[in-house]
């Protein structure tokens, strides 16, 4: 590829050609058979746009506020671990580049820069993404560590009971590096010569029994909002708001989890009426173009999360590439709205998208 990148899709190949193939699977992989990791695009691509014309949009705002914190446009950083994998500098260049945007940064907990060394790098709006180990001490700890460093909302991700079974990072006998974090807390070392020591890993420390009644510990320990991230089903948010939770993250985990689920996108109107508007609601997965924001807006995400294209860019091009895959997913989602007759996100409604489905009925 030459010259600069002119899309998020460009990135992607950059990153191949910059990471050793192990990695770049590890990033790239879905589960299984993929299918979910395609769909989780390819739905997008299913809904088309119904732009309004003569509206005065001469001003474009793009900003909105997620959990009442100022964001610069509807678009945050995703958890995704291991950023030192794609570049040296990990989670405190992808910290630096969410400031330099204006957005809110969930980091992972699985990252290989510790919770201190991003909250000191840059004043960042950060949220923590939070795993619950069967050592429910480590997990503790790791929260506590966040207050502290100012860390305003914990992601809890709860679709990985177990680890998904992805073919690439098997075949390659994934290595599972020490992260800094839990140093001097839990290893992570494993003795497992037959595939992925990243599944073997998290088998042996995830705790699976996490249930609906452990929000109220998790509660108990702290006094961050709490976002469950993992959602597909109106049956699961309406007992994500019974509990108590503060936000719904609609998620597959990146298609990394449980293969043939559905495209978050295709699920996200259901969580969101069932949600009725008591907790904001947002969406992960699959997103690459603005025109994918201003979808996800219009079927009621308050805002979107972007893992991949995010390590991509860092791989091919450090802070530099996170910022440019954040402020083209802006520029485009400015774009839209113009064309769209959209001045401002509030402005973006349901009656600006179609999905197949609506067009196949108009037809009848």
């Amino acid at each position: 590829m030459e010259g600069e990148p002119v899309n998020v899709n460009e990135f992607q190949e950059l990153a191949r050609q910059a990471l050793p193939k192990m990695y770049y699977d590890y990033y790239n992989g879905g589960a299984e058979d993929q299918y979910t990791l395609k769909e989780n695009v390819e739905a997008f691509h299913r809904i088309t746009l119904r732009p309004r014309v003569l509206v005065d949009v001469s001003r474009i705002d793009l900003s909105t506020t997620v959990l009442g914190y100022r964001v610069s446009a509807p678009i945050m950083i995703a958890p995704s671990a291991r950023h030192k994998l794609a570049h040296p500098e990990g989670e405190v260049a992808t910290a630096r580049a969410a400031v330099a945007c204006n957005t809110i940064m969930v980091l992972s907990f699985m990252s290989t820069c510790t919770v201190e060394e991003v909250a000191s790098s840059c004043n960042a709006i950060r949220f923590f993404q939070l795993y619950v180990y069967k050592r429910r001490d480590v997990s503790a700890q790791l929260i506590q560590r966040a207050e502290r460093n100012g860390y305003k909302g914990i992601v809890l991700t709860v679709d990985a009971p177990r680890l998904g079974r992805r073919e690439a990072d098997i075949r390659n006998k994934m290595i599972a590096p020490q992260l800094k974090n839990f140093e001097g807390l839990i290893s992570a070392e494993v003795d497992n010569d037959k595939g992925s020591k990243i599944e073997a890993f998290v088998k042996g420390t995830i705790d699976a029994s996490l249930c609906w009644r452990d929000l109220g510990w998790l509660r108990s320990i702290t006094n961050l909002p709490i976002l469950i991230k993992g959602v597909l089903t109106r049956e699961d948010a309406i007992k994500a708001v019974e509990v108590g939770v503060d936000g719904i993250i609609v998620s597959n985990h990146g298609a990394r989890q449980l293969d043939y689920t559905p495209a978050t996108i295709s699920v996200l109107e259901e969580v969101v009426h069932a949600v009725g508007g008591k907790v904001p609601v947002l969406l992960d997965g699959g997103v690459r173009r603005g025109t994918d924001v201003f979808k996800a807006l219009a079927l009621g995400a308050q805002a979107v999360l972007v893992g991949r294209p995010v390590v991509y860019g860092l791989a091919a091009k450090g802070e530099y590439g996170v910022k440019r895959v954040i402020e083209m997913l802006k520029d485009e989602l400015e774009l839209t709205m113009a064309l769209s007759g959209c001045p401002s996100v509030k402005d973006i409604t349901r009656s600006h998208i179609r999905t197949k489905r609506e067009r196949l009925l108009s037809m009848l």
